[in-house]
């Protein structure tokens, strides 16, 4: 998504953990440790974070799944997203479109993401191709003989 903006268009994806490295970066995504909007800095993977649509809302978006690093970039940049894709829609057509996007996509991932099981009972079934089982299937194999991640992980994107 960011890759769309304008502002990112042209952005350079560093896969790294390095906090030397991630001091140097304009945004950093789903590593880091901390979440820091004003930084631009977004993760979820700290214990005292429990932040939801809700809560980041004031309540205007009902949602109480905990959210992942794809769910605060869509928080914080999924309405110029869609203002990126479809510039000539009144606002109030935007923040309808907004909504459904997070409910009916961004919240599994969110959930997935956070192991939040979409059912309190036993499932009936198993799901087998969610968006993240299908970036999964792009990862090498244990026995391949090129174990090229980061081509993979591009592809993914």
């Amino acid at each position: 998504m960011l890759k769309q903006l304008p502002a990112y268009k042209s952005a350079q994806i560093v896969r790294t953990r390095d906090p030397a490295v991630l001091s140097d970066c304009d945004i950093v995504v789903d590593v880091g440790g901390t979440y820091e909007p004003a930084k631009h800095r977004y993760d979820h993977h700290q214990r005292t974070f429990t932040d939801t649509m809700s809560t980041l809302t004031d309540g205007k978006m009902d949602f109480h799944t905990k959210l992942s690093s794809a769910g605060l970039v869509y928080l914080h940049f999924g309405k110029n997203f869609i203002d990126e894709l479809i510039p000539d829609v009144s606002k109030e057509y935007k923040d309808l479109i907004y909504h459904r996007i997070y409910e009916y996509f961004m919240e599994e991932i969110d959930a997935v993401d956070n192991g939040v099981n979409a059912t309190e009972e036993k499932p009936k079934y198993h799901v087998t191709t969610t968006l993240g089982g299908r970036v999964r299937d792009l990862n090498p194999s244990w026995n391949d003989e090129v174990q090229d991640f980061d081509g993979q992980f591009e592809k993914a994107m």
